[in-house]
């Protein structure tokens, strides 16, 4: 009989494999078209794989936690109204033992198996393809399994279990050490202070955490990072945003925020420094004549993702702030694709959606800048008039941009930064949209 099989999509260039996070059907569930049925993640962006047409789940082929490959097949699904035998349901690939061939002289030819983990303990917990590849890795035999009671459904082994076995091996290893006597009168060095107990709790990050700390780290270590800082008077731009912002809603359905306001005014800037739009590969500098700008947006999670705004300096305010707000509405709800995560040019993070005056952050690689914008806050200021001078209550915001000195020096920073108050201070407030 007839039956579909879901695969792991294509999600773009570089992205050859991902990982199954959750399955949000159970197998014998019916599910409708488009509707998700697993939950995947990969190095760039976590998304869901629908099912093609409504159906009954037959079977699926992998664990959650496993790693799957693009055009692996994850289940299968049975056509509403139709019946499907059980010789019809494949194993999956990764459930086989992995064999190769090595060719040796005189024509003669060999087959050798890697060393195999059943898939099942002795007292019947499932240990899925990841757990398997973690244990002969870490050489961890099938009798230390069975020592282990899993926490997933059906006393399945997850990656938690054996992670953590492995971490209370080594201590125990560790602990059974004997003490070798110094050989210096120097000081050891201080170690990383260990907690446990009933008054701490242990987190471990999760996929999204480690890559963002791992990116961070990068950043900092490949670029000798300079942050300037400036004060931008916004009082007019605030008025102009009051004043239009109901109408907008109503003629585009679409919020009116300050971001693609900044988004445009970095454009312009980029377009007259664009020595600031480049990157660096070794010792060549690769200036891009295209304007991608990303915007860091914080996720429910806590964590942090950069939806790309592509070709920014063709779009005008009103293109602008309909992709912002898509963007941003789809980064919330896991919805992104890869593709429009990847290619920017230059990035901006707003530190005053959560009160923050000003900051000084981290570049997103492989780009040579970063802007962030604070909090806008009523401050007494200094007027200047042909009058004379005068002190008023102004909207005053700060711009902070961290460059990268290989490539950008203190005065181009410094000219790019004060080109970008200029735009936000002499905002046309005759403007229509």
């Amino acid at each position: 009989m007839a039956k579909i099989e879901i695969m792991i999509p294509a999600m773009g260039e570089g992205i050859s494999e991902a990982s199954i996070t959750q399955f949000l059907k159970k197998e014998g569930d019916f599910v409708e078209e488009e509707e998700s049925i697993v939950e995947i993640a990969t190095d760039k962006v976590d998304s869901e794989i629908p099912a093609p047409q409504s159906g009954k789940i037959a079977k699926f082929l992998f664990a959650e936690g496993d790693v799957a490959q693009v055009g692996d097949v994850v289940a299968i699904l049975v056509p509403d109204g139709e019946e499907i035998n059980d010789d019809d349901l494949t194993v999956s690939e990764s459930e086989q033992v992995a064999e190769k061939v090595v060719e040796l002289p005189k024509e003669t030819v060999i087959v050798e198996s890697e060393p195999k983990i059943a898939s099942k303990t002795e007292n019947g917990s499932f240990i899925s393809p990841l757990v398997r590849k973690i244990a002969q890795e870490e050489n961890i035999s099938l009798e230390e399994l069975n020592q282990l009671h899993g926490s997933g459904e059906n006393n399945r082994i997850t990656k938690k279990d054996i992670l953590k076995f492995i971490e209370n091996k080594e201590s125990n290893t560790k602990l059974a050490e004997p003490i070798a006597a110094p050989v210096s009168s120097a000081p050891a060095p201080a170690s990383h202070q260990s907690y446990s107990g009933e008054n701490v709790e242990i987190i471990e990050m999760d996929r999204m955490r480690k890559l963002i700390a791992q990116f961070m780290v990068q950043s900092k270590q490949v670029a000798p990072h300079v942050t300037s800082f400036i004060d931008v008077d916004v009082t007019a731009l605030v008025q102009w945003r009051n004043r239009v912002k109901n109408k907008f809603l109503q003629k585009e359905g679409q919020k009116l925020t300050f971001t693609p306001i900044f988004v445009e005014a970095v454009t312009k800037a980029l377009k007259d420094y664009p020595m600031v739009n480049v990157s660096v590969d070794g010792d060549k500098i690769i200036r891009k004549k295209f304007i991608n700008i990303g915007m860091a947006t914080a996720l429910p999670s806590g964590n942090l993702i950069v939806p790309v705004i592509k070709s920014a300096d063709e779009k005008s305010l009103v293109g602008i702030t309909k992709q912002v707000n898509d963007l941003a509405d789809r980064a919330r709800a896991n919805k992104l694709l890869p593709d429009e995560i990847k290619g920017s040019t230059f990035t901006i993070t707003n530190l005053g959606a959560f009160g923050s005056t000003t900051g000084t952050p981290i570049i997103n690689q492989p780009e040579v800048a970063i802007l962030a914008v604070g909090a806008i806050k009523k401050k007494p200021a200094v007027i200047e008039t042909p009058q004379g001078d005068t002190i008023g209550i102004r909207n005053i915001m700060v711009l902070s941009l961290s460059y990268d000195h290989r490539v950008v020096d203190g005065a181009l920073g410094g000219m790019f930064l004060k080109r970008v108050a200029e735009y936000l201070e002499n905002f046309d407030t005759e403007r229509e949209i």
